[in-house]
């Protein structure tokens, strides 16, 4: 499965927000990731579409979870950049050819449809058990209890330079 880019932005992005104690605007976490600021707000304004940030507007707006970390997960993330439809489409390549199946003899989907089926659910239900508080527990654990209260705080910082 091939996820975009955007993906990260948006996973990294809702991991931040979690230790921000005030609106984030997206130019502001687009200058802590080094990333495109307009591509940055394209996966920000996908996230608000899904429901899972909201923008709140005014002099100190910005992005916000819209539920706990915890009630939030990484297949909800993927989805609300990348869409929820299938990354397999069975197009019945087997009806084709000079020794193509009868449609009427196709009454189950063939073993290829099946597996990318199974993978398919398999790797949602993976990230499903993901959630973005669990991802803040290993950010923790890999840097620290004081990397994501550090970034919050330059988070909610303004300066000159795009907050």
């Amino acid at each position: 499965m091939k996820m975009s880019g955007g993906v990260e932005w948006a996973v990294h992005c809702c991991v931040v927000l979690t230790a921000a104690s005030e609106p984030v605007p997206a130019a502001r976490l687009a200058q802590l990731h080094d990333v495109s600021p307009s591509y940055l707000a394209k996966q920000m304004q996908a996230l608000s579409r899904a429901g899972l940030v909201k923008s709140v507007q005014g002099k100190t707006g910005g992005y916000v979870l819209t539920r706990p970390a915890a009630e939030i997960t990484v297949l909800d993330v993927v989805q609300a950049v990348d869409g929820a439809g299938p990354a397999f489409v069975c197009t019945e390549i087997r009806q084709r050819g000079p020794f193509g199946t009868p449609p009427q003899d196709c009454t189950k989907a063939c073993p290829v449809a099946r597996t990318m089926a199974a993978a398919e659910a398999a790797w949602q239900a993976s990230l499903r058990g993901v959630s973005i508080a669990d991802l803040v527990g290993t950010v923790e654990q890999d840097s620290g209890p004081d990397a994501l209260p550090t970034i919050g705080a330059w988070l909610n910082t303004p300066n000159s330079s795009g907050g």
